[in-house]
């Protein structure tokens, strides 16, 4: 009889994710959802009365019990790279000429897959069983992201054995969801009076990083084949081949995959794609480009930023005309108004968008915009509305220009246009609008890291007055919170626990938070290694300021009129009167000519890029406290630059001007880490 029933749920499993494969991978269903449910509430049951048979790879297990307290962070086997872009079919042409001339002339074949708009992520599988699955991340180091992606139907659990099976698989892919999906859960949302997401890319990362996975799962996220990472033993010598097995493993490949034989078939390829890619069920925004051939992508190697055998082709944004129906002025953080257009809604690259930001005045006078105006209206990297021009002809008669306000829409004080710059401001310091946004980012994860205050309650908070200083988040008890919309017991004790928890953070971060203008995470890392408390930064003068290095006439004003003026003084009083008053270990800048302790000494670095395993700011402070200068700009005084993947501008210029350029690895031997 056990035999029997064993022989049974085996038979089950199988014919659950075979029926999955077809539903979610390849869209051609052979039964009903209704027929499908009995088949997993049969195998469930089984599993109930035979708990000898449950198994973590079975269809029955995909969603767990209870969320998970957090993500661990896991390093990938084999590094995932980012790919170069272009825009230009010549660049195209070019790479193929690089790629020949990389392989002494031999023929070369490519395959092509559309550039999913999605969250890059790795499968890894020992013995046909799923074990992880991770984003990205920096390329090296990811989240571990399984309990979520155990929820996603077109993630096989267990792969088909259709032949040999690699004892280690790592398939790269690209986690998204489809366009109708993302509709139909902004149209839920809308309904129930909740704010809509921006794009399916945004929603899938923010669904990733979910605790719980049940909510994952009602999401339906799925998944696209479109790399390789570790494989023992590696069973094809071709990527072409590759994606022949992973469909004989039941992992979905996407079908609009083709092959060329040459740049002209690729160019070809591009041409028709620009024609189908409107109207795939999912966002894409180029093509991508790869070598086929194993052994030749290996002889072609990487750079340090991304391998030279691929390359991905964008195209030209989406454009699309609407009508400018009114402008708001939106004030910022540090009293800046920002000028936003409220539009006819439009669909344009796979969102409905009704809003767009318009920056400031200069830009509006630059592109002569008039309320009533019909404009083109693009996104910029298919994410963010632009607003590219007007359309003259199509102007109504009388449309008055957009003229910038001359009392703030918020406290109704006078506005001023800020000095050397396109920006106007609204100089009270204490307008509530400015107030709102200067606690949403002392919230922030950057700054005082309150993980469980976000935006929303930032905004319920204040508007119900419990909040009206920074030090009034200190003094907040777990029943005020209770009195707030869809705050029960557990949630308002994780507000109250990472508020308190945000007491342990540094000096840095607490200077960063208070929004003194030009103060950034940097500078304010260099201003409290300098001084190393508020009443010592607050008794400096302004030429004490100006003596740190990277503090300039504007920082140091800056600073100064804030620890001076009645406002910021209160700011401090304060925070100081419920506990928030952190310490920091001065670092004395070495002189130029000290000993090995300080190996930097007199030195400019820039940091520029992402690095693989090294944050940023985590560089810019080993910088300091070896006695070199973190400096944000490349000139003829740096003394040499640390570059990471997407460097930009600032890796051009150092090159231009024969700066020296290291490598994160190269970096940590020169400092003898």
């Amino acid at each position: 009889m056990a035999e029997s029933i064993e022989k049974r749920v085996a038979k089950l499993r199988d014919e659950l994710n075979r029926h999955s494969y077809l539903y979610y991978v390849l869209a051609k269903p052979e039964i009903s959802d209704q027929q499908f449910d009995k088949l997993l509430r049969e195998l469930a049951d089984l599993e109930e009365m035979h708990p000898e048979c449950k198994s973590p790879d079975s269809p029955t297990q995909r969603v767990g019990g209870q969320p998970i307290e957090g993500f661990r962070q896991v390093t990938h086997a084999v590094p995932m790279m980012s790919i170069d872009n272009t825009y230009d079919e010549e660049d195209v042409r070019a790479f193929d000429e690089r790629v020949r001339k990389g392989l002494g002339g031999e023929s070369i074949c490519y395959v092509l897959e559309p550039k999913v708009d999605g969250v890059a992520s790795s499968l890894r599988y020992e013995n046909g069983v799923l074990v992880l699955v991770a984003t990205r991340g920096d390329g090296r180091v990811g989240d571990d992201i399984s309990a979520q992606a155990r929820t996603i139907q077109s993630v096989p659990l267990r792969l088909h054995d259709g032949g040999d099976l690699p004892k280690v698989l790592e398939v790269r892919g690209e986690i998204y969801m489809n366009t109708a999906d993302f509709q139909r859960l902004n149209k839920e949302r809308a309904a129930a009076g909740l704010d809509v997401f921006m794009n399916p890319r945004n929603l899938t990362t923010g669904t990733l990083k979910q605790l719980d996975p049940k909510i994952t799962a009602q999401r339906k996220l799925r998944f696209v084949s479109h790399g390789v990472g570790q494989v023992e033993p590696m069973l094809t010598e071709s990527y072409w081949q590759w994606l022949t097995l992973l469909k004989s493993w039941r992992l979905p490949v996407n079908e609009h995959t083709t092959y060329a034989k040459d740049v002209e078939e690729v160019l070809a390829t591009i041409k028709s794609f620009e024609e189908v890619r409107g109207k795939l069920p999912f966002q894409t925004d180029g093509i991508v480009i790869k070598v086929d051939a194993f052994k030749q992508r290996a002889r072609l190697g990487v750079t340090s930023k991304s391998p030279r055998w691929v390359i991905a082709y964008k195209y030209a944004a989406e454009q699309a005309q609407t009508v400018i129906r009114e402008v708001d002025w939106q004030v910022g953080k540090g009293g800046t108004l920002t000028p936003v257009a409220r539009m006819e809604p439009v669909f344009v690259a796979g969102t409905m968008v009704s809003n767009a930001s318009l920056h400031n005045i200069e830009q509006i006078r630059r592109l002569d915009l008039h309320v009533g105006d019909t404009i083109v209206l693009e996104k910029a990297g298919e994410v963010i509305p632009y607003v590219r021009q007007a359309v003259p002809e199509k102007r109504p008669k009388g449309a008055k220009p957009i003229e910038p306000p001359k009392k703030c829409p918020s406290c109704g004080s006078k506005v001023e246009k800020e000095e050397g710059t396109p920006y106007i401001r609204c100089v009270n310091p204490d307008c509530p609008a400015q107030f709102l946004e200067r606690l949403k980012w002392f919230c922030g994860r950057k700054q005082m890291d309150l993980e469980n205050v976000g935006d929303k309650l930032v905004d319920q908070l204040v508007a119900k007055g419990l909040v009206k200083t920074f030090a009034d988040l200190y003094r907040l008890k777990k029943e005020d919170l209770l009195e707030l919309e869809r705050m029960g017991e557990k949630s308002a004790q994780n507000v109250i626990d990472a508020i308190e928890g945000s007491r342990t953070c540094g000096l840095d971060r607490l200077l960063a938070g208070l929004g003194i203008p030009h103060v950034g995470n940097r500078i304010a890392y260099v201003l409290a290694s300098s001084f190393g408390s508020l009443d010592a930064l607050c008794q400096a003068s302004v030429e004490e300021l100006l003596a740190v290095n990277e503090i300039g006439p504007g920082i140091a004003d800056s600073v100064h009129s804030f620890c001076h003026n009645k406002a910021g003084q209160h700011v401090i009083t304060e925070l100081k009167s419920v506990g928030i008053d952190p310490q920091m270990e001065v670092v004395k800048p070495a002189a130029e000519g000290s000993d090995s302790a300080r190996p930097l000494a007199g030195q400019t670095v820039v940091v520029t890029g992402t690095l693989p395993t090294l944050g940023r700011t985590e560089v810019e402070e080993m910088i300091v406290k070896l006695g070199g200068k973190a400096a944000g700009s490349v000139s003829k005084k740096t003394s040499f630059v640390v570059a990471g993947e997407s460097a930009g501008s600032k890796l051009d210029k150092a090159k231009a001007l024969g700066v020296a350029v290291l490598t994160e690895a190269e970096f940590l031997k020169k400092i003898g880490k």
